[in-house]
């Protein structure tokens, strides 16, 4: 299978995973309600947020705006780079890792740009994500001496997070841990996936 297949595939499982996921939550459970999958460590807690990946936000309405309009364009940005890094035969790692992190920022820009007029509560590019997976594996009080959280909860891992952003998360990650695996200088001149060489035959 050519390496463009091989991403196309990855894009398209890891995206139809997440909508299939969260369109089951926006339609099965309330904002707030949870049941535990695993003890009290890993929970499906359905909430929605404005802004980033695992919960962040973003200065309000504009920032919401503008930061759906900056996704798309990273999108773009991202797609570009898939296309570059397979025509000029990069390990193919990368290519995998470069695919999770294109299809969790899709995933998330089809929530912001039509959650919002699919369900009836925002207008065009102004949709909120939904996020549903918990794990908070340690919990507990910061002692009363500890600077600025003493006495305050402690959670970890605190945020909710979707599929997309872990496919972001892994890609991110997988960047990081092999780049210099991912990024060496090439001994050859890049070859062309698709590309066939024509013999001149002399008479």
């Amino acid at each position: 299978m050519k390496r463009s297949l091989k991403a196309i595939l990855i894009i398209t499982l890891v995206v139809l995973a997440d909508q299939l996921l969260k369109t089951w939550i926006k339609n099965n459970m309330y904002i707030g309600q949870e049941f535990n999958i695993i003890g009290n460590w890993f929970i499906i807690h359905f909430t929605e947020n404005n802004g980033m990946a695992f919960g962040m936000e973003f200065a309000g309405e504009y920032g919401k705006l503008f930061l759906t309009l900056f996704r798309i364009a990273a999108v773009a940005g991202i797609g570009y780079g898939i296309h570059y890094v397979i025509k000029h035969r990069y390990p193919f790692g990368l290519v995998i890792a470069a695919s999770l992190i294109f299809a969790g920022a899709l995933g998330n820009i089809i929530d912001s740009v039509f959650y919002g007029v699919i369900y009836g509560y925002s207008t065009l590019l102004h949709g909120r994500v939904v996020d549903m997976f918990y794990f908070p594996v340690v919990q507990g009080h910061f002692p009363s001496w500890f600077p600025l959280w003493g006495d305050q909860e402690f959670v970890f891992f605190r945020p909710v997070f979707n599929i997309a952003d872990a496919a972001i998360s892994t890609g991110v990650a997988m960047i990081l841990v092999f780049q210099k695996k991912y990024f060496r200088v090439m001994e050859k001149p890049p070859i062309e996936e698709d590309d066939t060489q024509s013999e001149v035959v002399e008479a």
